[in-house]
């Protein structure tokens, strides 16, 4: 990530925080036009197409949207949640009656309660109370990894400089230093008040300008990312005036981690002029949209499944497993991982398996043995 960094280099690095006329961004707003009317046109037919969906399947969209959402904000930071306790968090939190929901940690939970905070109670504001609890639910232990951190505060003095940095101890490269922990309630309050202010800005201008300063600022000892791209969905759902998600941009913001870092780290090395930084980020946000399809591809599918077989009757194991593999099974499914999924015998497991192998809705993969594997039959 850009050039190496000597201890000469980081003492006379001039950060956009410390240009003379900070916060005043600025834009041009000619070349953001025709970026921002395709972000507006497309994100209205996606609305409309899953709004025509009907309840059932709208549900079940936004669940899996919501699910990427949480999973990929934190895979950016490198923490990887258990992707059936995300679920399960969330379809409780929204009162949806699925099956095989699982029990989820106090962190999946705490994770979940500020993504559904932010997108469900998009009207109410954005203040200082509110962040703090985010914070706290993003870090239940009170600590990150093995560090004990402040937890539900701005980052004080005592954790040192606020660095992004990179290589082994003693040849790290500084990639960004915010700004000094003494300015940072000042710099909060500038923040909060734009955010909140009844400006003509366009709101998904608003999202992206948001994540840039809310992490150039960074205002927490650590998880100023996922707080980031929070607010930025906080400000996203603003713009569509409703709470049901159909897009995951911290999910293409994952698929494009490099370049993310790339243009935030020139951008925060530059001046005030954040048009390039607005370009990437509306640009990310149409390819969000086009992912989206993914999304409804795989609702769709499922849909598919369960009318093909509504009159079928399968036991609750296999309902759980097939919604598993329909939801997006990682790894191969073999008689172990259906033991252990559905909490059975393995004679039961594969007597559950070969029942479905004769309704031929599982079909066995090429490897045979003892590594035999099983997929879905394509609906």
């Amino acid at each position: 990530m850009g050039p190496i960094i000597t201890a000469r280099d980081a003492v006379i690095m001039t950060y956009v925080h410390e240009t003379k006329d900070w916060p005043a961004f600025r834009w041009s707003q000619e070349r953001l036009a025709d970026r921002l009317a395709s972000v507006r046109h497309r994100q209205g037919r996606l609305i409309g197409r899953m709004e025509g969906l009907g309840f059932q399947l709208r549900a079940e969209a936004v669940l899996q949207t919501l699910t990427e959402e949480v999973l990929k904000s934190s895979e950016i930071e490198g923490e990887l949640l258990d992707k059936e306790q995300v679920r399960s968090s969330i379809a409780r939190r929204l009162g949806m009656d699925i099956a095989g929901l699982v029990p989820a940690d106090r962190h999946v939970e705490g994770v979940v309660e500020m993504m559904l905070d932010a997108t469900q109670n998009y009207t109410a504001p954005v203040t200082k109370e509110r962040l703090f609890a985010w914070h706290a639910a993003l870090f239940p232990t009170g600590r990150s990894g093995m560090r004990k951190i402040v937890v539900g505060a701005w980052r004080t003095k005592a954790s040192g400089p606020m660095q992004v940095v990179s290589g082994p101890t003693g040849r790290e490269h500084v990639h960004f230093e915010a700004p000094d922990a003494v300015r940072v309630e000042e710099e909060m309050r500038a923040f909060l008040g734009w955010f909140e202010a009844d400006l003509s800005i366009d709101p998904v201008i608003t999202a992206g300008v948001a994540h840039l300063w809310f992490v150039t600022i960074h205002p927490f000892e650590d998880g100023n990312g996922r707080i980031a791209r929070a607010v930025a969905d906080l400000a996203l759902t603003r713009s569509e005036g409703n709470p049901q998600r159909f897009y995951s941009m911290s999910a293409q913001i994952r698929q494009e981690r490099n370049a993310y870092y790339e243009i935030l780290e020139t951008t925060q090395r530059g001046d005030l002029d954040v048009t390039a930084w607005l370009e990437w980020f509306l640009d990310c946000l149409n390819r969000a949209f086009e992912s989206a399809e993914t999304i409804l591809a795989s609702v769709l599918r499922k849909a598919r499944f369960w009318d093909a077989h509504a009159g079928e009757r399968l036991n609750d194991r296999q309902r759980t497993i097939i919604n598993r593999l329909l939801n997006g099974f990682e790894g191969k499914l073999t008689s172990s991982k259906w033991a252990k999924l559905a909490k059975c015998s393995q004679d039961t497991a594969l007597r559950d398996i070969d029942d479905l192998l004769e309704r031929d809705i599982l079909i066995k993969d090429a490897a045979g043995g003892r590594s035999t594997c099983y997929s879905m039959r394509q609906v």
